[in-house]
């Protein structure tokens, strides 16, 4: 069974690279229609891992990975947190087990899932 992972990235060709790249790694990818019910689609839909830019349209990413860490049942969930600005320091202390700075090259993405969830 292929590992889920729900991307929230809301421009979107990179979300359909991260789709494409991913797919090809065996990854089954999913985008929530609302990035602000990230809780009630990861509870209605597990994932075992949530990639997630940081500036999103209608939403924070770090703001959504606080909620995630407030509910036990979500509490292990893999996030990663990405961004074109550097905000490593402010996403590890508020909850993201990682964080990439954009651009990244796509080596990096799929190595750093490899070694926290596996394929």
């Amino acid at each position: 069974m292929p590992k889920r992972i729900l991307v929230l990235e809301d421009q979107e060709d990179l979300y359909q690279l991260l789709h494409d790249l991913l797919t090809f790694e065996g990854y089954q990818i999913h985008r929530p229609a609302q990035f602000s019910d990230l809780v009630s689609e990861l509870q209605a839909h597990p994932a075992d891992a949530v990639i997630a830019d940081v500036n999103l349209h209608d939403v924070n990413g770090i703001d959504l990975v606080e909620e995630l860490r407030r509910q036990d049942a979500l509490k292990d969930v893999y996030v990663l947190l990405t961004s074109g600005m550097d905000y490593r320091q402010e996403a590890l202390q508020r909850g993201a087990n990682d964080f990439l700075q954009k651009p990244y090259m796509p080596d990096e993405l799929v190595d750093l899932l490899v070694q926290r969830i596996g394929k």
